[in-house]
């Protein structure tokens, strides 16, 4: 089997993929990008392409796409963090005599 090959995944795999790639290019990444993110994302929840046998799957976890759009941290303004530095530097020398 050639890497990158599909046959492997289920078809809600597959499904999964493609709604997680729809999401990344409606964000503005490139498409490829965006196939080989959801593919990342899909093996990480569900341990990637299913393999026969019994008990040989693991549980789902969605956490990777819950947390997709929330790395960052550009949602503090300049202004908020400037304060709160301050605040801490403040703290820190009353503490220190």
């Amino acid at each position: 089997m050639p890497r990158g090959d599909k046959s492997a995944y289920t078809s809600k795999q597959k499904r999964k993929a493609e709604h997680i790639e729809e999401g990344y290019r409606k964000r503005g990444i490139r498409s490829k990008e965006a196939a080989r993110r959801a593919w990342a994302t899909v093996n990480n929840e569900s341990g990637g392409g299913q393999k026969s046998g019994s008990g040989r799957g693991k549980k789902e976890t969605h956490v990777s796409s819950r947390r997709g759009g929330r790395i960052g941290g550009g949602s503090v303004s300049k202004t908020t963090r400037s304060r709160a530095a301050k605040k801490g530097w403040t703290t820190r020398r009353r503490g220190s005599s």
